[in-house]
């Protein structure tokens, strides 16, 4: 009899291990099972008046890199490529991204700030915070303006908390192996540009590089991928279990997993976990707490999306969007320009769309005070945003407001130690468990696909192509 490999959580991390693992040349019996009735996880768009497309959580997909691009070779092996909505490098939304509040935001230029770089010491110690490290090599008005945006929009979290070698790992190691982040990240741009031949390869990707994208989306958001992950996945032979929260996990003597599911339960001989890692945490049995106690500790901060939409309405500037650093709003996370980067996604007749982020420690400090989460509030909070920073005055036609609950993990100072201990613990104890997901190694659509991935390898013993 066969292997049986059970998938815990059916967002795109979940779905992406199943992919891989139903393309095995001896693919295991494999059953995907999600608490929801919803596959995608924080992934959801929504059709509005005139067919106007919201997405209530990530937008858009970067294909830089060896990850962006196994993504968009998933795209074509899915069929997708005729759907594929592209900002080529020549694009207000990818010459103008993340344009920052308030404009300038600096007193002096930023030469300077590289200048302090290329002269600044390596830093002796394992971890840093973000702002310790930006302010250390770049200086304060960098590290409180800049890099304090950046966590906000990433992570809708606090640079000051936030660890440089977890959040931004490849400014870590480039100070780390070459001094300095600006040469470490020059040198690396040409490395990867030599290496390019190593990765994989499509008439997508070609399109994709040869017109320089920054980032890409699908004509009618990007549920798409989920969802042809799912009729993929059917086709294939995957069980799709939705609506079926898991109860808990036990080891049997005979060394395989069972998994409760209410008033059933399965047996496995191997578990991908792509569950939240506190989730996780409640679920293992009493012989592993300490990789529980271990994965409590990751925990979540949570996000209000309000999409707005305007009739006639035109913006002051062109691009992605803006970040707000916390000094300047501590609520608003920042504004993306959605009709700027994807105007096919405008509707009939067309409508100016923008999506309004909030959260951070206002979030955080309403949440603690037991105040009432009121959508009322936030699309109060978002309209005024929008009208103090776009110039958007007139009340939206058509307004979205969701509520995502715990669904940015903090790579908090020391994550690495985290990860670290869980991985000791299950090589040395061989459970028969892979850890998979946003709460561990990247928050990113990609970072979350590319984990489903080495999931799927690691379960299956070998190396899947890329």
């Amino acid at each position: 009899m066969g292997r049986t490999v059970v998938v815990l959580g059916g967002g795109i991390s979940g779905l992406s291990a199943s992919y891989h693992l139903s393309r095995a040349p001896n693919p295991p019996k494999v059953v995907l099972v999600e608490g929801s009735k919803h596959l995608g996880g924080w992934i959801r768009s929504i059709r509005g008046p005139g067919g106007a497309i919201f997405e209530l959580g990530p937008r858009g997909i970067r294909p830089a890199g060896a990850l962006g691009a196994r993504t968009l070779l998933m795209v074509s092996e899915l069929g997708l490529d005729s759907e594929v909505l592209p900002v080529r490098g020549d694009h207000p939304a990818a010459q103008n991204r993340g344009l920052l509040r308030p404009s300038p935001p600096f007193s002096k230029p930023l030469f300077w700030a590289g200048l302090r770089e290329l002269t600044t010491s390596r830093g002796k110690d394992p971890d840093e915070t973000v702002h310790s490290f930006a302010e250390r090599r770049l200086g304060p008005e960098v590290a409180s303006l800049a890099m304090d945006s950046l966590c906000r929009g990433v992570f809708a979290g606090n640079s000051r908390e936030l660890s440089v070698r977890s959040c931004f790992p490849s400014l870590f190691q480039a100070e780390q192996t070459h001094r300095s982040i600006l040469l470490g990240l020059l040198l690396g741009a040409a490395f990867s540009t030599a290496g390019r031949s190593s990765q994989p390869d499509s008439v997508l990707l070609r399109q994709a590089r040869a017109e320089r994208w920054s980032q890409w989306s699908l004509r009618e958001g990007l549920e798409m991928l989920p969802q042809a992950l799912n009729t993929h996945l059917t086709n294939r032979g995957v069980t799709i279990l939705r609506g079926q929260p898991v109860c808990g996990l036990s080891l049997q003597a005979e060394g395989y997993w069972k998994v409760s599911l209410g008033d059933s339960c399965l047996e496995a001989d191997h578990v991908i976990s792509a569950l939240p890692a506190s989730v996780l945490s409640k679920l293992l049995p009493a012989e592993a707490a300490p990789l529980a106690c271990v994965l409590s500790t990751i925990s979540a901060v949570s996000v209000a999306v309000v999409n707005l939409q305007y009739r006639g309405a035109h913006l002051p500037v062109q691009g992605f969007g803006h970040l707000v650093p916390s000094s300047e709003d501590p609520g608003i996370l920042g504004i993306v320009y959605d009709s700027v980067a994807f105007p096919e996604q405008d509707g009939s007749p067309p409508g100016l769309r923008v999506t309004v982020m909030l959260g951070g420690s206002w979030l955080q400090t309403l949440e603690a005070s037991g105040c009432v989460l009121s959508q009322e509030l936030f699309q109060k909070q978002a309209q005024e945003a929008a009208a103090t920073q776009l110039g958007l005055k007139e009340p939206p036609s058509h307004c979205l407001v969701h509520l995502h609950r715990n669904c940015i993990p903090q790579y908090t100072l020391g994550h690495w130690k985290k990860l670290e201990s869980a991985t000791h613990f299950l090589a040395a104890h061989r459970l028969p468990l892979t850890l998979a997901g946003a709460s561990y190694q990247g928050v990113a659509v990609n970072d979350c696909i590319e984990s489903g991935r080495q999931a799927a390898a690691q379960a299956l013993g070998s190396e899947i192509d890329s």
